[in-house]
């Protein structure tokens, strides 16, 4: 049986090496191959990217408008092995302060600090030192300098409490063995008011955690998804309200890409 410990460092290997891979010009091959291994659910159209990551329609950069993926490099089009779009959720404003849990080669980082324009901020956090290599050479290539990446964990952003306006994320969240402090330290981080625009798979609540296990691995982002009820139970848990959860496309039997939304409340 892994340990947190031992999936932390499965989870870890696997988006070194999917960095390695678009770094090295192999943007569908060894990237995809990446993105798999051995039992993952990604082994053909599932989250974290899929069998075509480039141009599959359900996930990965296919869920990009072609505008959006124009106006960025290829490198950071091609590392996005996300389950949705969060910036087609999270209704950026300008000037706002924008923070992506999980932000990997970068590509929704780059999007939101275009959205927020000069007088907004966008931080990425990641643990991989290789994501935030390959991130940083594309906000370089891109021109955009509004933008920080931080190396870090989702359970505990390295930034202070109350600096951001919104908090983003990837289909991220299902790979924490520690959701609970994820949705803490994202209400921690967010000014009253805030809100947090969020792209994951969700269970449907009658799979048992066994169920999800048989449906796909954990760094394939299926067996440590949460349910629906377990989601809402959870941001309630931190204190957010008006939370929600909306299925969008299936990413394994009874298990679906899905919207959260929800908001720390004003006072």
């Amino acid at each position: 049986m892994s340990t947190p410990v031992d999936v932390l460092e499965q989870v870890r290997a696997r988006y070194a090496q999917a960095a390695k891979a678009v770094q090295g010009g192999a943007i569908n091959t060894e990237l995809n191959a990446a993105s798999q291994g051995a039992g993952d659910c990604c082994a053909g159209s599932s989250c974290c990217g899929g069998e075509a990551v480039v141009v599959e329609q359900s996930f990965g950069a296919g869920l990009y408008a072609a505008d959006e993926k124009a106006q960025l490099p290829v490198t950071a089009v091609a590392a996005s092995l996300g389950c949705g779009n969060p910036l087609a959720v999270a209704e950026l404003r300008v000037g706002e302060t924008v923070l992506d849990l999980g932000s990997g080669g970068g590509i929704d980082v780059l999007l939101s600090a275009r959205r927020v324009g000069s007088t907004g901020f966008a931080y990425g956090v990641d643990m991989t030192d290789e994501m935030l290599e390959l991130a940083r050479a594309n906000a370089a290539k891109a021109g955009i300098s509004n933008v920080e990446f931080l190396k870090g964990t989702i359970e505990d952003v390295p930034l202070p409490d109350g600096c951001v306006d919104v908090v983003i994320s990837n289909c991220v969240i299902n790979l924490s063995v520690d959701k609970p402090k994820v949705f803490a330290d994202m209400f921690r981080v967010l000014v009253p008011g805030g809100r947090i625009g969020i792209s994951d798979v969700v269970a449907e609540d009658h799979l048992s955690a066994n169920d999800r296990a048989e449906r796909g691995s954990y760094v394939g982002c299926i067996a440590g998804a949460m349910s629906r009820q377990e989601y809402l139970a959870s941001l309630a848990a931190a204190g957010f309200v008006d939370a929600s959860v909306e299925f969008t496309h299936e990413a394994a039997p009874q298990m679906h890409g899905a919207i959260i939304r929800a908001t720390k409340p004003a006072i």
